[in-house]
């Protein structure tokens, strides 16, 4: 409802696209350089903790420049969760985001379109992403946890992907780690690091009281 707001958005889908692509490439997209096909895979290949770390930094961009003070991040803590659920929908579609290969008798495996069973890598992801929204939309409507609440979901999605990094079938760069799992360590460290500086600043209070305004 307010140009400053658009603004805001725009800053935040251009830094996730942005963000997306740029961990794909260091994570895995330079692994497909000079294989057959490989230009198809950098132009689609993506990564949703890349798109979280880039959204951030394009809203807080955007913020710098048009002189915006108030905290945005609640707007996008129930937005974006649901967002990647609809989209791992899609990744169950098409089938990418494999888990690794496991055995066939576990109950939770998943048969990939070639017939291996593999670790539930996509229905798990959409699962916390929707638990993680009726968690917080009772918060958020009671108004608390003001400016705090993307915060939460970028330090609790972080720790959901470092973790499930070792169950997917995905390369490792270092230490044993893939690029994703460094960038949900990236992730955690983001959302401690600005979740305490905005809990020492003063005057967090809206004037609606604080409570999210939905509309």
């Amino acid at each position: 409802s307010r140009p400053e707001s658009f603004s805001i958005f725009v800053g935040a889908v251009c830094g996730a696209f942005l963000g997306a692509k740029l961990l794909f490439l260091a994570a895995e997209g330079w692994l497909y350089l000079g294989e057959p096909g490989w230009q198809k895979q950098w132009l689609t290949g993506k990564t949703i903790v890349g798109a979280l770390l880039g959204g951030y930094a394009g809203v807080e961009m955007v913020k710098r420049l048009i002189g915006h003070r108030e905290p945005t991040g609640d707007w996008f803590a129930i937005g974006v969760p649901l967002g990647i659920a609809v989209g791992r929908i899609g990744c169950l579609r098409y089938g990418c985001c494999l888990g690794e290969a496991c055995d066939a008798s576990n109950w939770w495996a998943q048969v990939d379109s070639q017939g291996i069973a593999r670790w539930p890598s996509v229905p798990l992801e959409l699962i916390f992403n929707l638990l993680f929204v009726a968690a917080v939309a009772p918060v958020a409507l009671r108004g608390a946890g003001r400016g705090q609440l993307f915060h939460a979901y970028l330090i609790s999605y972080g720790l959901f992907r470092f973790w499930h990094g070792f169950q997917r079938d995905t390369p490792e760069v270092f230490a044993e780690l893939s690029g994703y799992q460094i960038g949900a360590l990236g992730l955690v460290t983001l959302g401690v690091i600005r979740g305490w500086q905005r809990w020492r600043e003063p005057g967090m209070l809206p004037e609606n009281g604080g409570k999210l305004e939905v509309g």
